[in-house]
């Protein structure tokens, strides 16, 4: 997905993480990105770890879409949000 606004051209990758133009992971901590994206991919296990990473992940989202409007509609990738559904059924 790609964000314009007057300053920058942001990405955002199919793990949900920001990044600047040339592939640069800004705004949120690359590793709970490569935590997220390792899990959905199968490098990993998922865990509680990868649970964790991504609560970071979505609560970081949450801030910056607060930050300006131009992010108001950003959101995870369809499998970050299977992940995340999966998520809320093991925390029950």
């Amino acid at each position: 997905m790609r964000c314009k606004s007057k300053k920058s051209n942001f990405n955002f990758s199919s793990t949900g993480c920001l990044t600047a133009e040339g592939g640069n992971v800004i705004g949120m901590d690359s590793n709970h990105c490569q935590v997220v994206r390792d899990g959905i991919v199968g490098e990993r296990a998922i865990d509680e770890q990868t649970f964790a990473s991504l609560a970071v992940l979505s609560e970081r989202l949450e801030q910056l879409r607060k930050l300006d409007k131009v992010f108001s509609d950003v959101a995870f990738s369809s499998a970050v949000e299977k992940l995340k559904a999966q998520s809320n059924k093991v925390l029950v």
